[in-house]
């Protein structure tokens, strides 16, 4: 049944009674739309408000490891992942100076065997693509839609029209430059420079094919990442290895700038900052026509992604915005919104909102703040300067290599590899990260308090929990 169309209490597949909620889904992003697909699924009525006067997407490469594609190919959306994707083969750090290969992280068939799912490389316009065309039947899109204010308390929006659009629950999954965490922080949330901005460019792969050096970056299909002093820059394979993506961690010495993925960059100024790094890397540097510039702001974790009156929520770079060092900010967004649809499946009273609300964020805040850590820590394993911390991290990473290798001919690995600096190759880590079913977790909630929910009446209604300052530290 179409989420338009579906009007009247239905049943669950469980037999419970359920109320489908009007749900206002703030931003057409990856969140957005991830939420919007998993709501509408629930059985409720979605519209979705973006503020571009079209749908589309900015950006590059991005990931969809194998936590964000257990939940992608749940959708139905396997066949389109393996047509627009390119299945990273291995993760490769490497020194700037001289292109050597310092770290080493097999993946390909080996995450697909540990985790169930695989790992793939794709364009975020793509990835967009795939997910507006899974949502856009089953909801409301509607663009030229910018909100100006929200009242959480009916809950409803005015748009910059003048429209008001009320709803049962809204989900503000606006981005990092969100209208609706305002509302919930209580006030302008103004976001830190990191230090650090990014280049970004796409290369045609055919270019790289035509040099004997470059060759390997794009027939091997390896994440490749230099480290070098202040600054590290990545490079991989996406849409079919027929582009070969760059984003180019540097220094900000913007003055005044702004957080935004399509601020152009100066090609000469690009190439300069990076001189003296290998040839490999200049070779890349060189076939770079045009870039964009991406000044990397950071925001701290928020006490609490709900409003106090338990009708708005948060999702995605709204809440948690990752810095892209880890590679995991859409699959937390993505994580968020499947998290959401399960559990507002169970929902047969209004009441119920907030406290699903709060199971929502029970359930994600501590992984997606950890998640945010993780991605900060990078930067500053990736941009030691030369010098003793550099040569102790390059030694942890040669060793993870090798035990990599043993792994890879058949031996045991003998090397404990908890805490080393290549967090790839920690498996504590990617166990904790790509072996995370977020659709499990849900579930798991609702086994242990959905009967105790089910029975709730409106003045019987949990009480909103806000994360203290102790718990958030966790």
């Amino acid at each position: 049944m179409n989420a338009q169309q579906s009007k009247t209490t239905i049943y669950t597949k469980e037999g419970e009674l359920q109320l489908p909620l009007n749900i206002v889904v703030i931003g057409c992003g990856l969140g957005g739309l991830a939420a919007a697909y998993c709501l509408a699924q629930a059985g409720h009525n979605i519209t979705i408000l973006e503020a571009a006067s079209a749908i589309g997407d900015v950006g590059a490469g991005i990931q969809s490891s194998p936590n964000v594609s257990r939940l992608l190919m749940r959708w139905g959306l396997g066949p389109q992942l393996q047509e627009i994707g390119v299945k990273i083969q291995a993760l490769s750090l490497k020194r700037w100076s001289n292109d050597e290969v310092i770290g080493w992280t097999p993946l390909g068939d080996l995450v697909d065997k540990e985790y169930g799912f695989p790992f793939y490389l794709l364009h975020r316009a793509d990835f967009h693509r795939v997910l507006y065309e899974a949502a856009e039947p089953h909801c409301n899109v509607r663009v030229n839609s910018r909100v100006v204010s929200v009242d959480p308390s009916k809950p409803s929006v005015t748009l910059a029209s003048g429209e008001i659009i009320y709803a049962d629950l809204l989900i503000g999954a606006d981005g990092v430059k969100s209208v609706t965490r305002e509302y919930v922080v209580g006030g302008p949330d103004q976001p830190r420079a990191t230090g650090d901005a990014a280049y970004r460019a796409l290369i045609p792969a055919e270019k790289l094919l035509q040099d004997d050096d470059l060759r390997p970056l794009v027939e091997k299909m390896e994440s490749n990442i230099w480290m070098g002093p202040g600054g590290h820059i990545v490079g991989y394979t996406i849409r079919a290895k027929k582009e070969f993506n760059l984003v180019m961690m540097h220094p900000d010495d913007t003055e005044g700038g702004i957080e935004s993925w399509t601020a152009e960059g100066n090609v000469d100024k690009m190439i300069e900052t990076y001189k003296g790094w290998n040839t490999t890397v200049q070779k890349l540097l060189a076939l770079v026509p045009s870039t964009l510039n991406w000044r990397l702001m950071d925001r701290d974790p928020l006490p609490s992604w709900i409003h106090k009156d338990g009708k708005l929520a948060l999702l995605g770079d709204s809440c948690h915005p990752m810095l892209p060092y880890r590679a995991q900010g859409s699959a937390m967004a993505i994580e968020d919104a499947a998290v959401l649809g399960n559990l507002f499946s169970h929902c047969s009273d209004r009441s119920q909102i907030a406290p699903l609300l709060y199971a929502y964020q029970s359930i994600r805040y501590h992984r997606a703040t950890a998640t945010q850590r993780s991605s900060s820590l990078n930067r500053f394993i990736f941009h030691k300067p030369d010098g003793p911390e550099q040569e102790e991290r390059d030694r942890e990473m040669r060793a993870a290599k090798e035990d990599a290798l043993r792994v890879a001919r058949g031996e045991k690995s003998t090397y404990t590899l908890t805490g080393n600096s290549n967090q790839w190759a920690d498996k504590t880590k990617s166990d904790i990260q790509f072996g995370y079913d977020a659709d499990e977790e849900a579930e798991k909630w609702w086994l242990v308090n959905g009967k105790r929910l089910m029975a709730l009446v409106p003045s019987m209604e949990l009480k909103p929990r806000v994360m203290s300052s102790a718990n958030r530290d966790h």
